[in-house]
């Protein structure tokens, strides 16, 4: 691979096909992918809400959505691995909609952690796990459009 990070929907799907191919030739175990820590910092609307209820003693239900950090997807040996929250497993669900070959195979809710891990078979080429990478980082994550992804491992 010469690249490892593209921010257009086009340049970033063929990001993963070829990291898929490349992660395949060095028969690795898995490949990562992760979004830029910027689009996370450059995605507030210039308040800053959670600041003033997180030292509050108010109502717990009230409390800020729970959040991972930085998205990141890895894939491996058929199977798309990932974390996520409560209300992003609801997302991804629906993500799954129009990915029928796209199965979840198993939920891991870690005592010790917020959210949630999902481990999906993905029998399809690359073309189409790059599609739904691609998919999960919008829909799932509510990335924006232009948003920069990394190939952080292969």
């Amino acid at each position: 691979m010469t690249r490892f990070d593209a921010t257009e929907p086009a340049e970033r799907r063929k990001l993963y096909v070829d990291a898929i191919a490349a992660h395949r030739e060095r028969e690795s175990a898995f490949l990562t992918v992760e979004a830029d820590d910027a689009v996370l910092e450059a995605d507030t609307d210039g308040s800053d809400e959670t600041e003033t209820t997180l030292g509050s003693e108010e109502d717990p239900d009230d409390a800020p959505p729970a959040e991972l950090g930085v998205p990141w997807i890895q894939f491996g040996d058929g199977t798309v691995n990932l974390d996520c929250t409560d209300a992003e497993l609801e997302a991804l669900k629906t993500v799954l909609g129009e990915f029928p070959a796209f199965k979840i195979d198993e939920l891991i809710r870690p005592e010790e952690t917020e959210g949630v891990n999902a481990r999906i078979s993905a029998k399809a080429d690359s073309n189409r796990i790059a599609q739904f990478v691609d998919g999960v980082f919008l829909e799932v994550y509510d990335l924006p459009t232009g948003f920069r992804v990394w190939v952080a491992e292969v």
